[in-house]
């Protein structure tokens, strides 16, 4: 994961700078974009997934 945001956020900067992404680097920060969001769904509706709500006893 951390290997995939340093690539995303490379290409991030170069994207802003003089310099610019080549069509085959847009292509890939799409994709690794893509991944990432991925990712960060399923591990947050893993996360929903093993909530488990607790009722207090009532008085």
């Amino acid at each position: 994961m951390d290997e995939l945001l340093n690539e995303i956020n490379y290409l991030s900067k170069k994207s802003k700078s003089n310099e610019g992404l080549t069509d085959e680097e847009k292509i890939r920060q799409a994709e690794l974009r893509k991944k990432y969001l991925e990712i960060f769904r399923n591990n947050f509706k893993n996360q929903l997934d093993n909530i488990e709500f607790v009722d207090e006893p009532s008085k």
